[in-house]
């Protein structure tokens, strides 16, 4: 059975003051929270997720991040990285990876692990845990958390 662990990044404007957070299901703990004052929505994501395996390293067995970013699960799923590699970090319209500086330890961390999966859930849709990260990386954006 894997670790679900729970991401979510907010931002205030776009660019904007940012806020990232990661929590374990079933309730919530232990949990993570960080900010920028000046970051996007996306980068905020990947910070989650980032911040949470790193959290994590000395775990052993399966994690599942449950995430509310197609930008994240995308990645994975679609093995978008792969493309990003083999075109020297540049994305499919040969223009550079945004958020190279996340992207790469984060890849790198999913592949050394190898035990990483990654799923997508819907924003504000009632799933409790989903809300909870989103009310954290919320709070975290707006200096309160």
């Amino acid at each position: 059975m894997p670790i679900v662990i729970y991401t979510d990044g907010a931002c205030s404007g776009n660019p904007g003051p940012g806020g990232w957070a990661w929590a374990v299901a079933p309730n919530g703990e232990p949990f993570g929270v960080g900010s920028e004052s000046t970051s996007t929505n996306q980068r905020m994501e990947l910070a989650a997720v980032l911040n949470a395996l790193r959290s994590h390293a000395d775990t052993s067995g399966p994690i599942l991040i449950r995430s509310d970013s197609t930008y994240v699960v995308y990645c994975f799923r679609d093995s978008w990285w792969k493309g990003w590699l083999q075109r020297g970090w540049r994305n499919s319209q040969r223009q550079p990876v945004a958020n190279r500086d996340l992207w790469e330890p984060l890849i790198e961390i999913v592949n050394q692990r190898g035990d990483v999966s990654f799923e997508w859930v819907k924003a504000h849709n009632g799933e409790p845990m989903n809300e909870r990260v989103d009310q954290l990386a919320v709070a975290a954006s707006l200096g309160v958390a």
